[in-house]
């Protein structure tokens, strides 16, 4: 049954981990989801990751940035082939933009690297090129402060959207 949890909550704490590595790449938020099992429902799973996600150091958050590509690349080669479906599906309204629109992506990205030191992260699911590309120059007038908070909230947005992924597929 979608939804249902009790196969997460079965789990080895090692095996749980693993599993929810693919919503959020962080070793940390991963051994901390799994060690607050068992869960009574899928919105206590949520609940709980969104949180876990809030509560990440600076370090943690770049360890799970690492896993994420470019908007409009593909997913990096580590990663399983879920998260890269994940991926692909998140960014499918990157994949279909024009070729200008794709250029102005790759340009803003490494732009927002040279700033900021780390991947430009944004809940691709549901925006087109263009909206990214709107985000993406607007953050770069951001204080680092103020875009590690901004990376951190959408860091939480992908991972609740990831878990919902990885709950409905059992």
């Amino acid at each position: 049954m979608a939804g249902d949890i009790g196969w997460l909550n079965a789990l080895s704490p090692e095996a749980a981990e693993q599993e929810l590595l693919a919503c959020c790449a962080s070793r940390q938020w991963a051994q901390k989801v799994a060690a607050t099992r068992p869960y009574p429902d899928v919105d206590s799973v949520i609940a709980a990751a969104v949180t876990a996600v809030c509560e990440l150091g600076w370090p943690e958050v770049e360890e799970a940035l690492a896993a994420h590509p470019r908007i409009g690349d593909r997913a990096k080669a580590e990663l399983s082939e879920r998260e890269a479906a994940w991926s692909r599906g998140e960014q499918s309204g990157a994949a279909t933009a024009d070729l200008a629109v794709r250029r102005e992506l790759a340009a803003g990205n490494q732009a927002y690297e040279d700033r900021f030191g780390h991947v430009f992260l944004i809940r691709a699911t549901g925006r087109s090129a263009e909206e990214m590309l709107t985000e993406l120059r607007k953050r770069l007038a951001n204080s680092v402060l103020d875009e590690r908070i901004k990376v951190q909230s959408e860091l939480a947005d992908i991972t609740r959207l990831r878990v919902r992924k990885l709950l409905g597929e059992r």
